[in-house]
């Protein structure tokens, strides 16, 4: 591989381990087999999980075997990997109704006559005890609470169960069976992935190197893209709200999709930055990010839901269904979150202050930064709270 690829491939990397290893692979004449697994929790894959779907893509590309293991079987265990507390477990009903939706959104991204789509239950189903015993010698629990997340959760006398200690084992024993030569997660998959080299150690076969990839904050810009936490942009949504919710977030949070969704080179990047620092309005400069991941998504329709977003939000036209509301106040301002909370879209002042600092309350299309905000008299304002409650509001 020359310089310039592998500068394109590495580039947007957290840690590749043991790089050695991962260069004497990448630069050698064989085909490698290169695996990610998924657990299907939930039935929509999100621009989070594509963060990894496009890096898998540009091995493709360079002509590696990719492997998209779908953890049916470990989904019903429940990957422990930075929580607090024991999730819940999915049925197995669940968790194939969920897989069957993986299958057809992986391949927005990834070549469906290049990819090996694996379910890990294929050979966990048909593992006998005796070398289910010997696949847990690999690993002891002393090890295991080394992990941050168990060590916590330890320290504070929070249950850990058993069947948790085994999801990291189990999922490095996919890539004994898979002949894995590299596996890519998220960079709080680390520990699980390098377990796996533990694992592929033990049972004497090659072992892989790990490469992990940024972990994509959610629209509230804090915590990571989920749907459990309703912050995600789903793959699956339709290109306005795609585009819309794209819209919603923080401008400095632009710059963290920029640079780990966007296909836009480093250069192009570095100059949009510049833009804004001279004065080029964010908003701008976000419509092109938004209309850049719709048009992946939804081909060719990044431009209409352009003109959508800005025909509703922006000069004035509202859905039919607004409600208008008729506010009497006795001065010439009331502060914006005692209206909301007078017209019942918000259930107390403090949860508006709460809404505010998470950037989900907008007046005629923009977001509110202050809590100290204010409606003035006379003036009707278009107001969204969260991404379902929009009123027409005059103060009089």
């Amino acid at each position: 591989m020359n310089k310039n690829d592998l500068e394109i491939l590495v580039r947007g990397s957290e840690e590749i381990i043991p790089e050695d290893s991962f260069l004497e692979k990448i630069n050698g004449k064989k085909k490698l087999r290169v695996k990610a697994g998924f657990d299907p929790t939930s039935p929509d894959l999100h621009l989070g999980h594509t963060v990894l779907l496009n890096k898998m893509k540009l091995f493709q590309d360079f002509g590696h075997e990719i492997i998209f293991l779908i953890g049916d079987f470990t989904g019903l265990v429940g990957d422990p990997s930075g929580v607090n507390e024991t999730r819940p477990v999915l049925t197995e009903d669940q968790l194939k109704e969920n897989a069957e939706t993986y299958k057809a959104q992986v391949f927005k991204i990834l070549d469906p006559k290049k990819t090996e789509v694996r379910f890990n239950s294929e050979w966990m189903n048909k593992v006998h005890p005796s070398e289910f015993i010997k696949l847990l010698s690999s690993y002891t629990v002393a090890r295991m609470l080394e992990r941050d997340d168990f060590a916590r959760r330890y320290k504070s006398q929070q249950p850990i169960s058993i069947h948790e200690f085994l999801y990291p084992i189990l999922q490095g024993y996919d890539s004994v069976e898979l002949k894995a030569d590299i596996e890519l997660g998220g960079t709080d998959q680390k520990f699980n992935l390098l377990l796996g080299r533990e694992v592929q150690k033990h049972y004497g076969v090659h072992q892989q190197a790990i490469f992990t990839v940024p972990l994509l904050e959610g629209l509230d810009g804090v915590k990571k893209m989920s749907k459990s936490l309703n912050n995600y942009v789903a793959l699956e949504d339709k290109p306005d709200e795609m585009f819309g919710k794209l819209m919603s977030i923080s401008d400095e949070l632009m710059w963290r999709y920029f640079s780990l969704l966007s296909f836009k080179s480093s250069k192009d990047i570095e100059k949009l930055k510049n833009a804004e620092k001279e004065g080029e309005n964010p908003r701008d400069i976000k419509f092109l990010l938004a209309e850049e991941i719709v048009d992946r998504f939804h081909e060719g329709q990044g431009k209409k839901a352009k003109e959508n977003f800005i025909e509703r939000f922006q000069k004035g036209n509202t859905p039919e269904n607004v409600e208008n509301m008729l506010i009497d106040i006795e001065g010439e301002s009331e502060l914006l979150t005692r209206i909301l909370k007078d017209c019942d879209l918000l259930k107390s002042t403090s949860e508006g202050m709460r809404l505010i600092k998470q950037g989900a309350i907008k007046v005629d299309g923009e977001k509110v930064s202050d809590d100290k905000y204010k409606l003035k008299k006379g003036k009707e304002n278009l107001v969204q709270v969260g991404k379902k409650k929009i009123a027409k509001i005059i103060l009089n």
